[in-house]
């Protein structure tokens, strides 16, 4: 019975240090996995925070690309609001050259215009009159009237003109100017030719074409409506100092003439619009 007490102590002890044998064995595999745990739960956790980074920052790219979105809708509005003032503009142009025009083909004489100014409007290529003991402000003596080929020649551009082929106009009123520069015809060809310009909104070339007119030729009537226009050439170039002097001089040199009274106009239109 000892022996056989002794025999099953001595199994069980077997078996005790088996599973003591097996537990030792075991805890560094256990410790391994947590290890493996902890480290595929730190990656799990660096691929959710750069996840969370480019999510960041593509709220951000997304909220600058709005603001760089609304600022270019701005820009758009902008434009589009300065196209449709220089549609107005030209609209307002094209009128009143056709109003010019038609007074001339009706043989009308705007208010505050001189008989000699309107005999000039009823035929745009008759010269400009002066009074009694002027001499011409070009070099040379003019003759008293157009020879056939300046007639000709100044006719052909004035109906391109009258029928809005502006480019043609403008060729031909240059192409005048340089082959007759001593011509009776010369103030109104330097008048239409800045009239070319302005209508299409070449302003400088415009303004060089009316100056002319205005220095070469001040006793004639078309002065006041040239220098008139310089002042318009000047606001459309936003030359406001200059436009506002210009305009007052039409206005105190022209009294009582219809370019003063456009001149008294625009004069109030740009205080009202420095008052705003």
């Amino acid at each position: 019975m000892k022996k056989t007490l002794a025999t099953s102590i001595m199994a069980r002890l077997g078996v005790a240090g088996a599973i003591a044998s097996a537990t030792l064995f075991a805890l560094p595999a256990a410790a391994q996995d947590t290890r493996l745990s902890l480290a595929d739960r730190v990656s799990r956790l660096e691929q959710q925070s750069q996840q969370q980074a480019g999510t960041t920052s593509l709220v951000n790219q997304v909220n600058d690309l709005q603001q760089q979105l609304a600022q270019l809708q701005g820009q758009i509005e902008e434009l589009q609001h300065q196209n449709q003032q220089l549609q107005d503009s030209q609209k307002a142009q094209y009128a009143d050259l056709d109003s010019r025009l038609g007074r001339m083909e009706k043989g009308g004489a705007p208010q505050g215009q001189s008989p000699a100014a309107a005999a000039t409007a009823s035929n745009p290529s008759a010269p400009s009159a002066a009074p009694p003991g002027a001499q011409p402000a070009s070099a040379g003596a003019a003759p008293v009237h157009a020879d056939a080929d300046q007639q000709a020649a100044y006719d052909a551009a004035f109906k391109s003109l009258r029928a809005g082929d502006y480019v043609s106009a403008s060729r031909g009123f240059r192409d005048f100017l340089v082959k007759y520069p001593d011509s009776p015809l010369a103030p109104n060809a330097y008048y239409w030719l800045g009239e070319s310009y302005y209508v299409t909104m070449n302003y400088p070339v415009a303004i060089e074409a009316f100056q002319r007119l205005v220095k070469q030729y001040p006793q004639s009537d078309k002065v006041s409506d040239g220098l008139l226009k310089v002042g318009y050439c000047q606001i459309e170039l936003k030359q406001q100092d200059a436009a506002v002097a210009t305009l007052k001089q039409v206005t105190a040199k022209y009294p009582g003439t219809k370019a003063a009274g456009l001149a008294q106009e625009r004069l109030r239109r740009l205080q009202r619009q420095t008052a705003n």
